[in-house]
């Protein structure tokens, strides 16, 4: 009776030894899989020519890179985001109908536990004061996990330009806080509140209160007319954390 029993707690350990195994090898090929598909989006991406080093202050302007493919192909697309030294090169979606339609779901519109980085429903790209872009934090500094970088000021230092074209306009946006709070709780700051200042006050109060929470200082603000953008993703030291980058767009 012993050994039956000794023999079907190996045969139970084993089966879970190779459950948990296909488990991790299944993670780590859906990952290999959204990446490798995040590659193949980002080269149907055509790239305007340079313009040449000698053309006049007035006539140099960023020219958009033609998203028209992945449009054509989704056009639930509004926007690219990148920034350099980070893995953080990806479309943004936007569904006002199905606002966290892509928390879960990759550029086919098929299930996934990647998702693609969305903005708010409640964001216009091209008015609102406050673009507020979501994403996923995964381990190994993949999708909104990059983030957890701007945690070292060592690190904003050398990468404080977030990329974020829209399908019209290609504009970059200067990092000038850095935060973490909770979400679902009146002790947490209710960042993604703020999409459109009802007035100067409204807009100076949340930058200040962005500064405030900032893991340090940068230097930068923001002054109202200025437009914004918030990355959000999970933060995990609390419970339902968020890590917050707001950065504000440079004019020309």
């Amino acid at each position: 009776m012993k050994r039956k029993i000794c023999i079907a707690g190996i045969v139970l350990l084993c089966a879970v030894f190779l459950f948990s195994g296909f488990m991790i090898y299944r993670h780590y090929a859906e990952e290999q899989k959204q990446m490798n598909e995040f590659e193949h989006i980002a080269g149907l991406i055509e790239t305007p020519p340079e313009q040449p080093t000698d053309t006049p202050p007035s006539e140099d302007k960023q020219t958009v890179p033609d998203y028209s493919e992945l449009y054509r192909q989704n056009p639930d697309m509004i926007g690219w985001i990148a920034i350099d030294g980070t893995s953080i090169n990806y479309p943004v979606m936007q569904t006002v109908d199905r606002p966290k339609f892509y928390l879960k779901h990759n550029f086919k519109k098929e299930y996934s536990d990647y998702g693609v980085p969305f903005v708010d429903e409640n964001c216009d790209i091209l008015v609102s004061d406050n673009i507020i872009i979501y994403g996923h934090h995964m381990k190994g500094g993949k999708m909104f996990g990059a983030l957890e970088s701007y945690k070292d000021k060592s690190f904003y230092e050398q990468h404080k330009i977030i990329c974020f074209d829209t399908l019209t306009e290609k504009a970059d946006y200067e990092i000038i806080a850095v935060f973490k709070t909770v979400a679902y709780s009146s002790n947490g700051f209710a960042y993604s509140a703020f999409i459109n200042s009802a007035d100067e006050n409204e807009f100076n109060e949340y930058v200040a209160k962005c500064k405030k929470l900032s893991f340090y200082d940068t230097g930068l603000s923001a002054d109202y007319g200025d437009k914004l953008i918030t990355l959000s993703t999970c933060e995990y030291s609390n419970t339902n954390g968020r890590l917050v980058v707001v950065a504000k767009k440079i004019t020309k």
